[in-house]
């Protein structure tokens, strides 16, 4: 799938760019047409630990899946943010069968 990555002030290394790329690939194992997507990597000015945010956006026939988690590590959020599109995935899925 055609990813578009953004990470704002700062620069993502290859090995994160190929990490995000392999885990948003594994969703087409769940549904198989998506149009592109849009991974936004944003640092927060908190103090905490939990200040890495990403934002994934994916575009399918007629609609968008949007995920955004907050955490650790980028790896972290990434992994929470597949998880919640792998969700949104099923249940739009599950509306596309009623139909």
């Amino acid at each position: 799938m055609k990813l578009q990555m953004h990470s704002i002030h700062f620069d993502a290394d290859a090995k994160l760019i190929d990490f995000i790329q392999k885990r948003i690939d594994k969703l087409e194992t769940f549904y198989d047409r998506f149009i592109d997507g849009e991974v936004f990597l944003r640092l927060d000015k908190d103090s905490n630990n939990a200040n890495k945010i990403v934002e994934v956006k994916l575009n399918i026939p007629g609609n968008q899946l949007f995920a955004k988690e907050k955490s650790d590590s980028f790896e972290a959020g990434i992994d929470s943010a597949s998880e919640a599109l792998r969700r949104q995935i099923k249940k739009f899925k599950e509306k596309q069968m009623a139909h």
